[in-house]
């Protein structure tokens, strides 16, 4: 399985020479270069072009990383005999939709070492998705396990963890709900695992990102090491894995040690930049089928609602470019780390280490170095870069939140974004980027403000 590590060798130093053309004919061999690098400005401060030049082994081995995966998606999608004709659109129900989700979720089950998937613009977030799963998973009386510490904001009055004011959280329907807290380290409590799973335990939930907790993120072979623990207990409980921003970061992904069903959103890592809105659930082909009657009705399943437009050539189009766009993210994220760490701040993960997901934290220390970093994020943004973004109280969230998301999409996490709660330890959470370039200008308005 590839990561990211600092093991691999760093990109060789090449020489341009130029050639002259004889009688006016470029030779095939050696091309001539007209620009020299002395003729092109510097776009980056020294702080960034210091954390480039050190970050090298690590860029190469993300570039492998997106070679393997590319690789995987274009397999998938020849497999599917994806076709023109699949991008066309329907209308009401859905049902004369010519082929396009079939192909679509078949490719994204075989990326994704997945018995079944479904992926559609109906979800409309990841939340909803993963809110979706869990329904199709839970009955009244059954528990659901977090087992790597405390869910993300906006799943706790989907859980009931927060009150929903009685709008049909599970506690609602008389699901019950327990915690296994993380170890000092940050990382999942192995020994408690170990006694955690009880008999009544119908589903173990699994979030693979850090969230907006200031903790390690999971790799996939963490995930499986707590899937086959969590079975050793129970056998029959299943398990979810909310797999929002780890799409793609590895080589493989927890279907395919042994989760039961994962869920994310089209406006993270899996829609590549480029789909407009929607989301996913994968893994077991019942429970996917399950997931499926809670976003629409039981006796609908997968085959109707509609999708206008051209949404489907762009679910297929940024699920093509995925790969390459988290490889982005990844190296933004890598160069995060090693420049704001220079600079005595705590970061999350720390520089240079492998990555599980695509977000880079880090500890502002204040609120006005909080405000002041997405204020400089916002102002190097390609859209809205004339506007402040302001904290304030967003729905699904308990805290103040701040967002800097100058995006083409809305609320895209996997463009150029930052946010962050207003509280202690007042860490920004930052993710997504076309192209890490696009942090390393940042970089350079974010050390000007703090």
């Amino acid at each position: 399985m590839y990561v990211i590590s600092c093991a691999t060798s760093s990109y060789p130093a090449l020489p341009i020479r130029a050639s002259a053309a004889t009688n006016g004919v470029l030779s095939a061999s050696r091309v001539s270069l007209p620009v020299t690098h002395s003729a092109v400005a510097k776009p980056f401060v020294p702080e960034v072009v210091e954390a480039v030049d050190a970050l090298h082994s690590e860029f190469r081995a993300v570039d492998y990383l997106v070679a393997f995966n590319s690789t995987r998606v274009l397999k998938a999608f020849q497999n599917a005999r994806l076709g023109s004709h699949h991008f066309g659109g329907c209308t009401g129900y859905g049902h004369d939709e010519a082929g396009g989700r079939e192909a679509l979720d078949q490719a994204f089950a075989e990326i994704f070492g997945a018995e079944s998937a479904i992926v559609r613009s109906q979800f409309f977030s990841g939340t909803h998705a993963i809110t979706c799963a869990l329904f199709a998973l839970l009955r009244p009386g059954d528990e659901l396990l977090a087992v790597a510490g405390a869910p993300y904001d906006t799943l706790e009055e989907v859980i009931g963890k927060r009150d929903s004011g009685g709008l049909g959280s599970l506690q609602d329907f008389g699901v019950k709900y327990r915690e296994v807290p993380l170890a000092e380290d940050g990382g999942l409590d192995w020994n408690a695992l170990t006694v955690s799973v009880k008999p009544g335990t119908k589903c173990a939930l699994i979030q693979r990102s850090c969230g907006y907790s200031w903790r390690q993120s999971l790799s996939v072979n963490d995930i499986g090491r707590a899937i086959k623990i969590i079975k050793m207990q129970n056998p029959g409980c299943l398990v979810m894995v909310d797999n929002c921003y780890g799409e793609f970061v590895e080589s493989i992904e927890p279907p395919m040690v042994g989760a039961d069903l994962i869920a994310g959103s089209l406006i993270k890592n899996p829609g590549g930049t480029i789909a407009p809105c929607g989301g996913y659930v994968a893994g077991k082909r019942k429970w996917v089928e399950a997931a499926a009657a809670r976003l629409s009705a039981p006796g609908l399943g997968v085959d109707c609602g509609s999708t206008p437009g051209d949404i489907m050539r762009a679910f297929f189009q940024g699920l093509f470019l995925s790969p390459q766009m988290v490889g982005e993210a990844i190296k933004g994220s890598l160069l995060i780390a090693e420049v704001l760490a220079s600079k005595g701040y705590k970061v999350q993960p720390l520089p240079r280490v492998p990555r599980h997901d695509t977000v880079q934290a880090v500890q502002l220390r204040s609120r006005e170095h909080l405000l002041a970093f997405c204020e400089a994020v916002q102002r190097s943004s390609p859209v809205g870069s004339y506007t402040k973004p302001v904290a304030g109280t967003t729905p699904g969230y308990a805290s103040e939140v701040i967002f800097a998301d100058g995006t083409f999409i809305d609320g895209s996490t996997s463009e150029l974004s930052c946010d962050g709660p207003l509280r202690e330890p007042f860490a920004v959470f930052c993710q997504g980027g076309t192209h890490w370039t696009q942090w390393g200008l940042v970089l350079g308005e974010v050390l000007k403000s703090l």
